[in-house]
């Protein structure tokens, strides 16, 4: 029998859970070494025992790693543990919950949810010895970024805000080739079915593989209720692959030599950032530089010399043995919009969709007789089709989700670029992981709401949406025309203010009030699915990334002496602020919220139980929102939120009420105030001749009353 550190095989291998394995595993490897080790103290949320740690004046908890990761498991997963559940599979097939009859797709429990956007290698990330940087080898050969065993010590702080989707950037392998940053993009994927290898803990050793640390946190998080949702990119893949070795003719190539030329094709006479529809085509076929774009391309290697190609395409540095004997090198990616701004993305490129050229624009070519090129048309493989689709890439691209539920057991999925993939591959895509699950949950990655009924058609639960353009622009009446007319909408949309790819709220006009006033806000948004971005709890100010909305020197919001300043966590080492003075404000706001929201919640997710609230003046920076529902006795059926999106100054305004109350069939009306951003609970007494509230809002003040 094999021995793992004092562990039997037998022993490890026969326990039902991984999560199990896991603890048993840190047992067999803690040692008795004294540890000058840290993690924030907001990492605690599971009542460590205090006589295994000390508090120092940065917040932090010095701590045995070993004791304080087997503490969580041991303390606070295990017990929720329930007998007769497996929990290797989704949540959904593990607790063998019956879906609805009527109204109702698979994966719409997502409607329900708070999810939370992690980045695992910056979300669990610490400098745990104090050495001022966060390392790949600290003074203890333990690199400080995130791995799935750390992220543990974050899920009890995400229950407390009543967390229940776990959404997680790419986790695959990804390309260090035309890296950006210290680490390199997560969406430079260069294997699909392969782990993040840097997410690797240290502390399980040789003991546990990647993949099993991966499932028992999943096991983990089902354990508490929680679903995981992964983020797969099938329209894009790292220009240095380990698909090219058996499919170059799967991507597009130009002359190695010629690369420091290759460039966006600009056409004149079509504005900036102009959708690629097929009257714009025309134009941009008639334009010279897009002939001396497309004139780069080249024949894939293999097509070329099929004898060298099979020399060389065992070689271990492949890409570079590619442009040695064939001056050849997979062309970079760009945006699908004609004049956008935006360089080529140099560390991902496009697949090869069809097999020939998109029969709507072939007929704006000068000649056939070409290679395969990227163009705007053939981008959006939505828009522009072929007539030999390429079927053994689509069935490999298909097959993506359905194998992270094989293994892992995963809820949902976010599809980046699925709007620019073919309608019949993203059906597949789709219809695939709903063989396996019929409760599993798609994300459109759709920032336009007018696309919200093509999700909906095409098998998506939710989509994105536009928040974090709208939610911050409060001045402008955004915040209030996105609120109110989100509604409308066929599908819920993320209620947010920020993402991975945004500047952050608290780096926004109004700073910190305005972030807390708006992630109470989306607590309740109609026909919103609350998403909480990581470091957001804490108010960070440094954007992740620089994709959407950023203003000029966004990447410089942090203090020149602060070691992360400049650092984009999608990209570089990076740790959150999880030690500031503020750090446990909109955690404690969001657990106090969470009985409301549980009360509600039936109420807050069906559109017809919402009535819009307008103030007498119609300020652009109130907010208010009425839902209510039947009871027997018609008491304490209604439930208000008054928010001031002004984060300088208080408001006065009055309120008609008559719509909710002949809805909710009140007569006399008191009520009571459930919570403030600005004080306690209290009696509610600001209702005039039964249909006027007046209303009083501090700055950025969010108010819920039960009347």
């Amino acid at each position: 029998m094999l021995i793992y550190n004092n562990v039997e095989e037998g022993d490890i291998y026969m326990e039902t859970l991984m999560i199990k394995k896991l603890l048993k595993v840190l047992k067999s490897n803690k040692d008795t070494k004294i540890y000058n080790y840290t993690v924030p103290d907001l990492w605690n949320c599971f009542n460590y025992d205090e006589t295994k740690f000390t508090k120092t004046q940065s917040n932090e908890l010095m701590v045995n790693p070993y004791d304080f990761f087997i503490s969580v498991i041991k303390d606070y997963i295990m017990p929720n543990i329930k007998d007769g559940v497996s929990y290797k599979t989704s949540l959904s097939k593990a607790t063998n919950k019956k879906t609805p009859k009527k109204n109702y797709r698979g994966g719409d429990w997502i409607k329900q949810s708070i999810v939370y956007s992690t980045m695992i290698r910056t979300s669990a990330a610490w400098d745990n010895d104090r050495s001022g940087l966060l390392e790949k080898e600290n003074i203890y050969k333990m690199p400080e970024t995130g791995s799935f065993v750390r992220m543990l010590a974050m899920l009890p702080l995400l229950k407390k805000m009543g967390v229940n989707v776990v959404y997680m950037l790419p986790i695959s392998k990804f390309s260090l080739k035309d890296k950006k940053g210290d680490l390199g993009s997560p969406y430079g994927v260069s294997n699909f079915n392969e782990i993040d290898p840097n997410l690797k803990d240290y502390l399980t050793k040789d003991s546990m593989t990647l993949e099993e640390e991966f499932k028992a946190f999943v096991e983990a998080c089902h354990i508490l209720d929680m679903r995981v949702m992964i983020d797969i990119i099938p329209r894009t893949n790292a220009v240095e692959n380990d698909l090219i070795k058996d499919h170059p003719d799967w991507f597009y190539w130009i002359k190695a030599s010629e690369y420091d030329n290759y460039k966006v094709p600009k056409v004149e006479g079509i504005g900036e950032t102009t959708l690629p529809t097929l009257e714009y085509m025309e134009k941009v076929y008639q334009s010279k530089d897009t002939y001396r774009h497309i004139n780069m391309f080249q024949y894939n290697p293999k097509e070329q010399n099929k004898d060298l190609w099979n020399k060389i395409k065992t070689k271990k540095n492949l890409s570079e043995e590619i442009q040695k004997k064939f001056d050849l090198r997979i062309a970079p990616a760009f945006s699908d919009h004609i004049n956008d701004s935006q360089p080529p993305w140099t560390d991902v490129t496009f697949f090869r969709m069809y097999e020939d050229f998109p029969k709507e624009t072939k007929k704006f070519l000068d000649t056939t007789d070409r290679p395969p090129y990227i163009l705007f048309d053939t981008i959006k493989s939505n828009m522009y089709h072929g007539e030999n689709p390429n079927l053994k890439l689509w069935d490999k691209l298909a097959d993506i989700v359905p194998s992270y539920q094989r293994r892992f057991g995963i809820d949902g999925a976010r599809i980046d670029m699925g709007h620019a993939l073919p309608s019949k591959l993203l059906q597949m895509i789709i219809s695939k992981a709903r063989e396996n699950d019929e409760d599993f949950s798609f994300i459109a990655e759709e920032l336009q709401i007018s696309n919200a009924q093509f999700a909906y058609d095409a098998g998506y639960n939710m989509i994105i949406g536009n928040g974090f353009t709208m939610e911050p622009r409060v001045f402008e009446g955004k915040l209030q025309r996105f609120i109110m007319n989100s509604n409308t909408l066929p599908l819920p949309l993320f209620a947010c203010g920020e993402t991975h790819d945004t500047p952050r709220l608290a780096a926004r006009e109004g700073n910190e009030v305005l972030a807390k006033m708006l992630t109470v806000l989306n607590m309740f948004m109609p026909n919103g699915v609350p998403f909480i971005n990581s470091g957001q709890e804490v108010f960070e100010r440094q954007p992740m990334n620089l994709g959407l909305d950023s203003r000029e020197n966004e990447e410089f919001n942090l203090p020149k002496n602060d070691p992360y300043y400049g650092k984009l966590a999608l990209f570089d080492k990076y740790q959150f602020h999880y030690t500031n003075y503020r750090r446990w404000e909109l955690p404690d706001i969001l657990d106090a919220l969470k009985p409301i929201r549980k009360k509600w919640l039936k109420e807050l997710t069906n559109n017809k139980s919402f009535v819009p609230i307008y103030s007498d003046g119609n300020s652009q920076t109130f907010i208010g929102l009425a839902y209510y529902k039947k009871t027997k006795s018609n008491k304490n059926n209604v439930l208000l939120i008054l928010a001031n999106g002004n984060p300088y100054h208080e408001v006065y305004l009055k309120s008609n009420i008559e719509l909710v109350r002949s809805l909710s069939h009140n007569g006399e009306m008191s009520g009571k105030l459930l919570f403030s951003t600005h004080e306690g609970p209290r009696a509610f007494t600001q209702i005039i001749d039964h249909n006027i509230l007046d209303i009083h809002l501090g700055a950025g003040e969010v108010k819920i009353i039960n009347l």
